[in-house]
């Protein structure tokens, strides 16, 4: 199964207390790179977040983005400073009897009096936050997953075309190629002919057309492509990442193609050449894009 490493997947959690929410999405990289980005908080699930991703991704750079809210994400409790109302009551009442006053000193009063109380924020335990953070990664990560499936499936349809192309190609050059020899030598008879009128060292032609002949045979990088092409098809169906391999695949054709343009001394052949790497160029812009 071939998986193409762009990608995106999202997914919500929530119970009656608070949401969750996770998004993700994936585009090419050389390796596995997960970034996470999550409230300070909650740091301490990134760890399982990536676990959870790398369960699915093998390649490519994966940011994944996840929101949590909800008022029961935090407990509040009243602190109370009761040395420090005692203190104040103490000087309250110290005031009455100095100024000859009769107030009433309340509780609510000196609940309001600076310093006496404070409201502390609480975070509430993890657990319940921790399920729903890693149920909506996981489900977000198998829809990035599937995403990245159906991108594969398109790519790997237009590299099978690509690759028809390419042996095409191949045949029809392994069938010009020995014309070209023989082409050659007619050319040299012609104009040697031309040159000396008929006195013809046939020894001399023969010479000349087996070291021509040398230097133009292209039946080794023919044969190598067809081995390159064949490993192709097969690592295509492989079921591990196959990215790498392809992409080493891709930089040996493009080495025998080369050599054989540069030997090719037909047109034909030129014009295959030309026609093959066209269509190797598309295949490695797809290649850059699968797992």
């Amino acid at each position: 199964m071939v998986y193409s490493m762009t990608g995106f997947g999202r997914s919500k959690k929530a119970n009656e207390h608070m949401n969750v929410t996770v998004e993700m999405k994936s585009v090419n990289h050389r390796f596995c790179e997960i970034s996470v980005r999550i409230p300070r908080q909650w740091l301490v699930f990134e760890d399982k977040i990536k676990k959870v991703i790398l369960q699915y991704v093998k390649r490519g750079r994966v940011e994944v983005f996840v929101n949590v809210e909800g008022e029961g994400l935090i407990k509040r409790k009243l602190q109370v400073d009761w040395q420090l109302i005692d203190e104040y009551y103490e000087r309250l009442q110290e005031a009455n009897e100095r100024f000859s006053l009769q107030d009433r000193i309340t509780l609510g009063q000196l609940f309001q009096l600076e310093g006496a109380t404070e409201v502390i924020e609480e975070e509430t335990g993890n657990e319940e936050i921790e399920q729903l953070v890693i149920a909506a990664a996981e489900e977000a990560a198998q829809q990035l997953t599937e995403m990245r499936r159906q991108e594969g499936q398109a790519l790997l349809n237009d590299i099978h075309e690509q690759l028809a192309m390419m042996t095409q190609c191949v045949r029809n050059i392994r069938t010009w190629a020995p014309e070209v020899t023989e082409q050659y030598r007619e050319r040299l008879m012609k104009r040697i002919d031309e040159l000396v009128q008929g006195a013809v060292d046939e020894t001399r032609i023969l010479t000349e057309v087996a070291i021509f002949a040398e230097k133009a045979d292209i039946n080794e990088e023919l044969k190598r492509i067809d081995s390159h092409l064949e490993q192709f098809v097969d690592t295509l169906h492989k079921t591990e990442p196959i990215g790498r391999k392809l992409d080493f695949l891709v930089q040996e054709l493009n080495r025998e193609i080369n050599t054989i343009g540069s030997k090719a001394n037909d047109s034909r052949i030129a014009a295959q050449v030309v026609e093959m790497k066209s269509a190797l160029e598309k295949v490695k812009e797809q290649v850059q894009n699968i797992e």
